[in-house]
């Protein structure tokens, strides 16, 4: 069996568009979308309603939460203080456009799906807004991944696609018994685990501008990380032309994030 996961989406319609005949073109079996429907881009409606009208299970996105929950529902940090009063213009936007049907389909979407061994997030099993870098230590990966249940963990959030293969390996903890003061410790042997993040769809950060998403075959096991030209352009002209800031064109065409990190780089955002 074919899946196609697919991620971060963020209000493109011309990227998702294009990734749902790619993966059509692939014959994929099914297809899961791991959240952040919403936010930076100028579609949100049109993106929801491609994903309802083809009734694809997806997860909730941190963007997807925070329109439902507000901006208080936030967890993360921005880099700069420039770059969390563009994220909040952005939410603004977006929650002065979004339909009411829209905001209740949102805010029914679960925190995670499962499928036999393959379990499905936007973030972490911890939270969306937990970022699953490429470069997390061994243990805190095989913690999350363990955490589920599953064998294999899908994951966006950080708009960067990876397939991380984590070897068989011993997770020992220690438990404190609060009336006697004394700590258990415990081991649990785990098997082989793997974390595969499907990138972007509308926002990719690996340095270009083409949508990336994953296919697995679970007869296989075999991952395939497809990356997809779109016209992107397109998409630019209609952020410049919906208000929202000119930088989430530009950053979108670069394939990059752009975070001014030294006007302050001890910011933590007040979300």
């Amino acid at each position: 069996m074919k899946i196609a996961v697919i991620s971060c989406i963020h209000g493109n319609y011309e990227a998702l568009n294009t990734v749902l005949s790619d993966i059509d073109h692939q014959k994929a079996d099914q297809i899961f979308c791991l959240g952040d429907l919403v936010g930076y881009g100028p579609h949100p409606h049109a993106v929801v309603e491609m994903i309802r009208s083809l009734d694809i299970p997806t997860c909730q996105g941190c963007w997807d939460e925070d329109i439902v929950e507000g901006l208080n529902s936030c967890e993360c940090s921005y880099p700069s203080v420039l770059a969390e009063k563009r994220g909040r213009l952005a939410h603004e936007w977006t929650n002065e456009q979004i339909y009411p049907d829209t905001r209740e389909f949102l805010a029914q979407l679960p925190l995670s799906l499962r499928q036999d061994n393959l379990c499905f997030v936007h973030g972490s099993p911890n939270s969306q807004h937990e970022y699953l870098m490429p470069e997390i230590d061994a243990f805190t990966a095989l913690e999350r991944v363990f955490s589920t249940g599953a064998d294999i963990l899908f994951c966006g959030h950080t708009h960067i696609p990876y397939d991380r293969t984590l070897n068989a390996g011993e997770i020992q903890i220690k438990v404190k018994n609060t009336s006697s003061n004394n700590a258990e410790s415990k081991s649990f042997t785990t098997s082989v685990k793997r974390i595969i993040n499907a990138g972007s769809v509308g926002e990719p950060r690996h340095g270009r501008p083409n949508a990336t998403y994953v296919i697995y075959d679970t007869d296989t096991e075999q991952t395939t990380l497809r990356e997809v030209p779109y016209d992107y352009q397109k998409t630019c002209a209609a952020i410049l032309e919906s208000g929202l800031p000119p930088i989430f064109a530009w950053r979108l065409a670069q394939g990059l994030e752009f975070a001014e990190r030294a006007d302050d780089p001890t910011h933590v955002c007040e979300r």
